[in-house]
């Protein structure tokens, strides 16, 4: 399961929030089982070793009591070769290692000597030889009883660990799934949310599940359509005012003509009625609905040609560029050659160069992984970085900042609502101490990309 984030596989998504959250649940239930289980079973298992050596010891001494002399060391054979049990005496100068250190071995140890005798020896290595041993008596004479060390010992830690390291496997993978089932339906809200930030319209979700998340889809489902319509409607009456404002308009404009007026006046009320028409086509501009499903490859390079071949007209404007040769995203070529003719015209307007009646410009496009980024900046009055993220809200302007009292504040707009249509991203950057001016830099995916995403 790979969950991608901005810096890599992990992130401090909800996802693996549960995830590990989980899993440290389960290790130390894990953990907290196996320390009680084997403090449990301590006594009882003690007890039943002791029992089974006990056991051992009193048959071998038999035995090796009642049994004939001369076949002694034939039943001594037998024990060691079947029974992995060795009869060695007891000397003074055995070199006697202690038990290892067990929390079981004390009670063992007792449970032996309530059973055989209270001066019973125990020991891990006797003469360099490693086994179990324990002492007995036959008559006056002390022997050593040797037994492999695996017939008396509990399960292995390796054998812990194996176990253990399934079970913990098993259950990552449980907490995986769990995860997975606890967060897909926020993750499948999320995106559907991020989709309509970016001016999509999303599938719509599954209104099934538990009742918590079906009634999260629907109110959410509910929530898209009430934006839909507020938008067909807010599109609708924009539309119609401005259709209706531009009948007016034209009779306006008509009787100017007609009028006996001045030069100057006939020319202030053809500036004045012209900016109004300027405003109404951005009020429909802004409300104009917008297909995702008709975008096609666009050659960004050329396109970026024909806006600097049609700035380079303008007494007002001089541009620079450098245009990176080959750039093809997936758009409405109309709907980008707005954004760069919009953005251009708005440097003409509010970024003249102080003390010139000249806006200068710079485009420069770079490829950078699987997206192009634009960067358009003037020289002129510049923004503050406080204000550059309210320019680009409707009806929106810093008449302060850039000098100017003209247009309706829907230019910045209409540009980023239509590079997140294009799933592209607008930053705004204001002036610097240096250079001055506004610098819009746009990114946009490449067409490649999008054929093998």
């Amino acid at each position: 399961m790979k969950v991608r984030s901005q810096s890599g596989w992990f992130s401090n998504g909800l996802f693996w929030r549960t995830f590990f959250l989980l899993t440290f649940l389960i290790t130390a239930s894990m953990v907290a089982w196996v320390a009680s289980f084997r403090m449990v079973e301590r006594g009882p298992r003690a007890e039943q070793l002791a029992a089974q050596i006990v056991s051992v010891v009193t048959i071998t001494r038999a035995a090796l009591t009642h049994s004939a002399p001369e076949m002694r060391r034939e039943l001594l054979f037998d024990l060691a070769s079947n029974e992995g049990i060795r009869i060695y005496p007891l000397e003074k100068s055995d070199r006697v290692m202690p038990p290892e250190d067990s929390p079981m071995v004390p009670e063992l140890e007792y449970y032996v000597r309530q059973s055989l005798d209270e001066n019973t020896l125990f020991a891990s290595s006797v003469n360099d030889v490693d086994g179990f041993w324990i002492s007995f008596n036959i008559d006056d004479d002390r022997y050593w009883l040797m037994l492999d060390r695996g017939r008396l010992d509990r399960t292995s830690g390796l054998q812990w660990l194996g176990w253990g390291s399934i079970a913990l496997f098993l259950s990552l993978i449980g907490a995986g799934f769990i995860s997975t089932l606890i967060n897909q339906p926020l993750a499948r809200l999320t995106a559907a949310a991020r989709a309509i930030g970016k001016g999509r319209q999303p599938e719509p979700l599954p209104e099934a599940g538990p009742t918590e998340i079906e009634e999260a889809n629907r109110s959410f489902n509910q929530m898209v359509a009430d934006i839909n319509r507020v938008e067909s409607d807010r599109a609708l009456i924009l539309a119609g005012i401005s259709h209706d404002l531009r009948t007016p308009l034209a009779r306006m404009q008509l009787e100017v003509e007609m009028a006996t007026l001045s030069d100057e006046a006939r020319d202030g009320m053809h500036s004045d009625l012209a900016q109004m028409d300027s405003i109404i086509g951005q009020f429909l501009d802004y409300a104009k609905p917008f297909d995702a499903s008709n975008l096609d490859s666009v050659d960004l390079s050329s396109l970026l040609q024909d806006v600097i071949a049609s700035a380079t007209r303008l007494p007002d404007v001089r541009i620079t560029s450098q245009i990176a040769p080959t750039s093809e995203v997936a758009g409405n070529a109309t709907e980008l050659a707005r954004v760069f003719n919009n953005l251009v015209e708005n440097a003409r307007r509010y970024g003249k160069t102080p003390d010139t009646d000249c806006a200068e410009i710079e485009l420069r496009t770079r490829n950078e992984g699987h997206h192009v980024i634009i960067d358009i900046s003037d020289h002129g009055p510049g923004v503050p970085e406080s204000e550059c993220e309210r320019l680009l809200r409707p009806f929106t302007r810093l008449d302060d900042a850039r000098g100017q009292a003209n247009g309706s504040g829907l230019g910045l707009a209409i540009v980023n609502r239509i590079v997140l249509r294009h799933n592209g991203k607008l930053l705004l950057k204001g002036h610097d101490d240096r250079h001055g001016g506004l610098l819009v830099q746009i990114t946009l995916p490449l067409m490649h990309h999008r054929r093998h995403a």
